[in-house]
């Protein structure tokens, strides 16, 4: 499979002392679905951010799809983030606006920013929201406001967001941290079967140990800002996975 991503001795430090990321080596290949885990403060949303510059590692290097995302000017990067779509623990919606016109925000880095700033979209775009919408469940809720949606449906209107803007990679920051368990199936399912349907490498980050094994193709476990697991799912031992939560073992079942 192609490599998609390649992260190169990354590090991040915080107020000169605070390390929140030490000599990160990773590379990720297409189709993958990759599941991060580890405590709370462990930086796994630290690592999920420099992929996509949320946060500038302090030093190292990140290359997604031959380019090199550190260094890149203020259009490279505009171009980087089209390709990659992100979902966030807190949804990241515009509560005032439609459902629909959340999810076709996801379109504004491939439009010209003229027709982005006054919502100018076409109707192929307006046509594939929907479409998106209703293959993940939400028909119902098309021309609702955001905010009269429940927590599980506002993930799901944040990964329809993500993926009309076609990409090659997607990041989730603890998507199913605030939802209960039936809820956080749904949302899990919706992400995990659409990035296998559009052959989107997916980089996710997760408290729970058995959410991570029923849907990741790989595993990467991060403690005090180091990769101390890089495996398949069945290669995750009960000793591996107590070493790995030390004084949090809660946190791995929550």
């Amino acid at each position: 499979m192609q490599k998609i991503l390649e992260l190169r001795n990354i590090k991040k430090v915080y107020n000169k002392t605070s390390i929140g990321l030490e000599e990160i080596n990773l590379s990720f290949s297409g189709g993958e679905f990759v599941a991060v885990i580890g405590p709370s403060g462990a930086g796994k949303s630290t690592l999920l951010r420099c992929i996509n510059r949320l946060i500038q590692p302090t030093s190292g290097e990140v290359i997604f799809i031959d380019r090199e995302v550190q260094n890149a000017s203020k259009k490279e990067l505009r171009f980087i983030r089209s390709q990659i779509g992100m979902i966030f623990q807190h949804y990241n919606l515009i509560d005032r606006s439609s459902v629909l016109e959340n999810v076709l925000l996801g379109r504004l880095g491939h439009m010209n920013p003229i027709k982005g700033l006054f919502s100018l979209y076409s109707n192929e775009d307006k046509e594939n929201a929907i479409k998106l919408l209703r293959k993940i469940g939400l028909d119902e809720q098309i021309y609702k406001r955001a905010d009269e949606l429940s927590g599980g449906q506002k993930q799901r209107v944040g990964i329809c967001r993500a993926l009309i803007q076609q990409p090659k990679l997607m990041l989730a920051d603890e998507p199913i941290a605030s939802l209960d368990p039936k809820t956080s199936i749904d949302v899990m399912d919706a992400l995990y079967n659409n990035c296998q349907d559009f052959g989107i490498t997916c980089i996710t980050n997760l408290h729970q140990v058995e959410v991570a094994k029923k849907y990741a193709t790989r595993i990467i476990g991060v403690k005090k800002g180091k990769v101390v697991f890089d495996g398949k799912p069945n290669m995750l031992t009960e000793d591996i996975i107590s070493m790995l939560y030390e004084g949090k073992e809660g946190e791995a079942y929550a």
